[in-house]
């Protein structure tokens, strides 16, 4: 079930009457249920994978909890870890590696073609397997205590508004805000439509519009010269942060109408002034989990330089597999480590450099400077996200230096227009929705946008409110388009 769905639109008003309706002890059992259905709405036999998982650690940390010899409190965090990672590997991973095994041996001369698990991918595996895995290691690190109540643990996994695309949850915040009973607060309820209806604009005002001109381009990067290629890329820029941070905003605030605050997945990346700093503010919830349970244990920051670039590189290489079982991920992640420690490695040259320039007396210019260079770093990172194969992000890079002087003709608008499959009007139209979406977020901060807009008059607030449902129903794309992130 989708969240820009019809279906969604009947499903989450009533969990709501239900939720608030019923007895506060009868409540997980509703939000459990509902969560099963939402799951299964997708893809019904695949709950038996997220039952497998909720047993297993359900069993783990229970037996960790009550067991004082840390060698077998050990052994039962392995045999978690082991059926999470072992279901994502099946699911997710082997055929990768095995064809990627087969590609090598070929090349070595060596026939060898092994067998092939053609099987979809469970919506989400990669989140609820990560929430999942967190959790057993807080209860092993003594962070967390295990959760007694079987059906609440369910519940902790399945949760419906953060279970297929996050944001990732740890036990010591969601756990006790499902426990606890939450009443009917019409300030909190609105604060959370309000946010539902933002991320629901990111979606399909911005995103989906955005994704028309994309896939015409990364179909065939090709037959596309540089300002095609150049804009397509800027264009899944905003793309992916809207129909990602959309997801987020709805999940947010559909669960802050039940009662529960989840944690922050974004704070307007795409001001970063640093590469490290995007990734501080690009989902959150990933970024704290690879630091938190691979980077610390590694030895973070704490260890000698050649240790730390290693340490850098393991955590970004392990992110981009986790998005996904094509080497332009694990590429994507690759980029990414390299240029946090390429900035480690130039940072006294790039301060010597600002002095020269005299930067350090224009320190908005430089703030300025600093962010378009972020994006432009950021955006050529993306097409390796979202190239189909390394052959496609090869040709779109090798093809963005080419064909601007075309722009210098007459009616080359009308003609960048038809090469990304809009006419004139189109293009400007989705330019302005994800140049007001930037806009919005830039002006608002760290700040959520529509908090900023619920702290206004109420001649300034009501008219606002009217104005994104309008937006969002006249020039809204309901297609039942899917969620990025759903395929990770």
């Amino acid at each position: 079930m989708l969240f820009n769905s019809p279906e969604f639109a009947v499903f989450f008003p009533v969990v709501v009457t239900g939720f608030y309706a019923l007895p506060s002890r009868l409540r997980w059992t509703w939000l459990l249920a509902a969560s099963v259905l939402f799951y299964m709405a997708w893809r019904p036999l695949y709950i038996l994978v997220l039952l497998v998982l909720i047993v297993i650690d359900y069993v783990a940390a229970r037996a960790m909890e009550g067991q004082p010899d840390p060698r077998r409190r050990r052994r039962f965090l392995l045999l978690s870890l082991a059926g999470n990672l072992g279901l994502l590997f099946a699911f997710k991973y082997y055929s990768f590696f095995m064809g990627s095994l087969a590609s090598v041996l070929q090349a070595l001369q060596v026939d060898w073609r092994p067998t092939l698990i053609d099987v979809v991918l469970p919506v989400g595996l990669s989140f609820h397997t990560f929430q999942a895995m967190s959790y057993t290691s807080d209860v092993y690190r003594g962070r967390v205590p295990a959760e007694k109540h079987f059906g609440l643990f369910a519940l902790f996994v399945t949760y419906f508004p953060q279970l297929v695309a996050g944001p990732i949850e740890r036990a010591t915040n969601l756990l006790p805000q499902l426990r606890r009973e939450a009443s009917l607060d019409f300030d909190r309820v609105a604060d959370g439509l309000r946010l539902m209806a933002w991320g629901l604009f990111k979606k399909v005002v911005v995103a989906d519009r955005m994704a028309a001109a994309v896939d015409v381009v990364y179909a065939a990067p090709g037959r596309h010269d540089g300002p095609a290629l150049a804009l397509a890329t800027v264009f899944f820029a905003i793309q992916i942060y809207g129909d990602f941070s959309g997801y987020s905003d709805i999940a947010i605030g559909a669960a802050r109408v039940l009662g529960v605050r989840l944690v922050d997945n974004f704070r307007t990346p795409y001001r970063a002034r640093s590469v490290r700093e995007f990734w501080q503010r690009w989902h959150i919830s990933l970024t704290s989990w690879f630091r938190d349970y691979v980077y610390v244990s590694l030895g973070g920051n704490r260890v000698a330089f050649g240790r730390w670039c290693r340490n850098v590189l393991v955590v970004f290489l392990l992110s981009g597999l986790w998005h996904g079982a094509n080497w332009t991920f694990v590429l994507w992640g690759a980029f990414h480590g390299g240029w946090m420690v390429a900035s480690r490695l130039t940072e006294g040259g790039r301060a010597r450099a600002v002095r020269v320039l005299r930067l350090d007396r224009a320190p908005r210019l430089h703030a300025a400077l600093q962010t378009l260079m972020t994006f432009a770093l950021v955006c050529l990172g993306w097409v390796l996200f979202r190239a189909a194969s390394v052959a496609d992000a090869r040709l779109v890079v090798a093809g963005l230096a080419s064909g601007w002087s075309k722009l210098l003709l007459p009616g080359a608008m009308g003609g960048l227009a038809a090469s990304l499959g809009h006419d004139p009007a189109e293009l400007a139209l989705g330019l302005c929705f994800g140049g007001l979406l930037l806009l919005v977020e830039v002006r608002a901060g760290d700040v959520p946008a529509m908090r900023l807009v619920a702290d206004q008059p109420a001649h300034v607030r009501w008219p606002a409110y009217y104005l994104l449902v309008a937006l969002v129903l006249i020039f809204g794309v309901f297609d039942n388009s899917p969620f990025i992130y759903f395929q990770f």
